[in-house]
């Protein structure tokens, strides 16, 4: 569903003027489009392209939002009337394709507007018109006021510059302007077939002007007569006199807003006084937590400059603390190192004292077995010495004998005589 955005108007949600200004336009070119092949560049909803239609031979509505061309095609049908979705700076059409090409309102949205006037004049045939309309800039900045530049558009054109830029494409251009103006129409009860209508002279201002509308061609142009467009709501002072009964009601409404805020800021002003009481009380109460406070703060000075003090100090105490472990971790390296060292020594010292305990014990078994055999042989000797003994005793005992035997005169003669047996001489 297509809705109004500011710029693509959909009839029956903008106001009865604002619609209006646009169907006058196209009721402008509708005189140009008799029995033509009519391009309405730019249709937005199609409510344009389809009151083209009505005078047309042939009318193609383009656009390239494929919304707006959706909802063209959903509401305005008619046998001599298509939408398409295109370009206006690419146009998806031959040379010579229209007999006249209509633009309203869609100059000022296009970055590459001079292609745009590039492109209707190629897609017209030699004698086709271009009608365009823009916005003046000059009033239309005025009107908008505190609204700012309209965010739609991309360049708008004064009046000097619209014809400049149109006759460098253009040799032929008619320029007019479209304005509200204010009127009294004498129309017949019963409906009649012409009218007439008398337009004031005046000076036309062009600065002043709401709208350039620009009739342009390759070939001289016949007449510029002055067009009046009345619309069917066209009771102007009874629309005013029903838009000031709206705005009594709603002046009003605010009449009863207005009374009820008067009594609302004189409640507001009592409790406005209320408050600065209030805030008087506070202000002496924060004078003196100021107080306090910058006391506090000489306080909090002079404790984060002993901070700075102890910090200094710490990093110093860390220093040396990290000196000390230094000293400490390679006094502990060489300790650890002698103690390993003595470790090793006194393995092998153990190692030693084993073997030599070893050898010990083996000393003490051979000492014990030595002890054995030397008792025993003590023993032995006692037994020898016993035998030496007695024996000394016997060959005591023999030596007595053999003396005696000697000595014995009957051994003596038996030698004499050659008897007994030959006793060697002692």
């Amino acid at each position: 569903m297509a809705e109004f955005t500011g710029e693509r108007l959909i009839p029956g949600e903008v106001n009865v003027d604002l619609l209006n200004e646009h169907l006058a336009r196209y009721t402008f070119a509708s005189r140009l489009a008799r029995g033509k092949r009519v391009l309405d560049a730019g249709c937005g909803a199609g409510y344009g392209s389809a009151e083209l239609a009505e005078a047309a031979l042939e009318v193609v509505g383009m656009d390239v939002a494929p919304e707006a061309v959706d909802f063209a095609r959903a509401h305005y049908q008619a046998p001599n009337l298509r939408f398409e979705q295109g370009s206006c700076v690419a146009m998806p059409h031959a040379e010579a394709s229209f007999d006249l090409v209509v633009a309203f309102e869609v100059i000022e949205h296009l970055e590459d507007w001079r292609g745009f006037l590039t492109e209707a004049c190629r897609v017209l045939t030699p004698g086709g018109q271009l009608i365009v309309s823009t916005p003046n800039k000059a009033y239309y900045t005025e009107s908008r006021g505190p609204h700012g530049a309209n965010p739609f558009h991309v360049h708008e054109f004064e009046f000097e510059e619209f014809r400049s830029e149109l006759r460098a494409v253009f040799p032929y251009v008619s320029l007019f302007l479209e304005n509200h103006v204010a009127g009294v129409t004498f129309q017949p009860h019963e409906q009649g077939y012409t009218v007439e209508a008398r337009v004031d002279a005046g000076e036309p201002s062009p600065e002043e002007s709401h709208f350039f509308v620009a009739v342009c061609a390759h070939r001289p142009q016949i007449g510029n007569p002055t067009f009046v467009y009345v619309p069917r709501a066209a009771n102007v002072l009874r629309e005013r006199e029903h838009h000031i009964a709206v705005l009594e009601r709603e002046l009003a409404i605010k009449d009863d807003w207005l009374n009820k805020a008067q009594a609302d800021l004189q409640e507001f002003d009592r409790e406005h006084q209320k408050l600065l009481a209030m805030f008087r009380e506070l202000k002496e109460e924060l004078e003196k937590s100021n107080h306090w406070a910058e006391s506090l703060n000489e306080e909090v000075m002079t404790g984060r400059a002993r901070v700075v003090e102890l910090q200094d100090e710490l990093a110093r105490e860390q220093e040396q603390a990290r000196q000390m472990a230094e000293e400490f971790e390679r006094d502990l390296a060489e300790k650890v190192a002698w103690a390993r060292d003595a470790e090793a020594r006194l393995e092998r010292e153990i190692a030693d004292k084993q073997r030599a305990v070893e050898a010990l014990h083996k000393t003490e078994a051979e000492r014990d077995e030595g002890t054995k055999w030397a008792l025993e042989l003590q023993a032995w000797g006692n037994a020898m010495q016993k035998d030496m003994e007695r024996f000394r005793d016997e060959v005591h005992q023999l030596e007595v004998l053999v003396t005696m035997y000697q000595s014995s005169r009957w051994v003596k003669l038996g030698r004499k005589v050659g008897l007994g047996p030959a006793i060697p001489p002692s």
